[in-house]
């Protein structure tokens, strides 16, 4: 190829890269508004999981896994964009019985507020690292494919158990896992491996909402039983 057209093809691919990582930001900044709506309804309805926690989490599973099932099947049109805002709504509902728990606190509101500054923290330094280093982080995709059938495996495991320390522990490793994955994801837009923005934007909040609940749980066993 001719060192001017290569140059011009290398240029043209970067600015194609760094649409779909914008494209990615401001989706995901829009995603927000359904999912606060969707906490802030959540924190106001009567649950009834705390009776029956395996159903409660068959049918978050059910709602959430079928949506982003939809979004990805039209992730390279607006209907997915559309269907992700409709995701993110159910996922903030979702997050208001953890919400309803913390508020239960006297120190509550901190709490929250604590989780969702170092979500934002560790999602700004994450996606930083993933934008801009030049490591190869393909290795890394074995680790987490790995780390998230653990996760899961552990998660249903304790819907029997009922371990208060091992929903922590499974916690700091939802945390570990959500924060690497959002750096990989950030990094794969980036190298050209991601050109749907609606994918990448999708994967980054679901990262982003485990990282919170799973920081908030931690700080609300931290603060003990300091109710109300």
């Amino acid at each position: 190829m001719h060192p001017n057209l290569q140059t011009a093809y290398s240029s043209t691919l970067a600015d194609s890269r760094q649409k779909v990582l914008r494209n990615t930001y401001a989706l995901l900044g829009l995603s927000m508004i359904p999912a606060v709506l969707g906490a802030i309804v959540g924190t106001n309805l009567a649950y009834y999981f705390f009776v029956s926690p395996i159903m409660f989490t068959v049918g978050f599973l059910i709602a959430t896994y079928g949506l982003m099932f939809a979004v990805e099947k039209n992730r390279y049109s607006s209907t997915g964009a559309y269907l992700m805002f409709v995701l993110t709504f159910v996922m903030g509902l979702w997050l208001g019985p953890l919400l309803q728990i913390a508020l239960h606190l006297k120190n509550g509101p901190a709490l929250i507020a604590t989780a969702a500054g170092a979500t934002s923290l560790i999602f700004l330094v994450m996606a930083t690292i993933g934008a801009t280093t030049k490591r190869d982080f393909r290795g890394l995709d074995g680790f987490l494919t790995t780390g998230i059938i653990v996760l899961l495996v552990c998660i249903i495991a304790n819907l029997f158990l009922h371990l208060p320390i091992f929903q922590l522990i499974i916690a700091g490793g939802i945390a570990i896992f959500s924060a690497l994955t959002i750096m990989r994801q950030v990094n794969l837009v980036v190298e050209g491996g991601e050109t749907s923005y609606i994918s990448a934007a999708l994967t980054i909040f679901v990262m982003i909402y485990n990282l919170f609940s799973s920081l908030l749980q931690i700080l609300i066993a931290i603060s003990g039983n300091n109710r109300n």
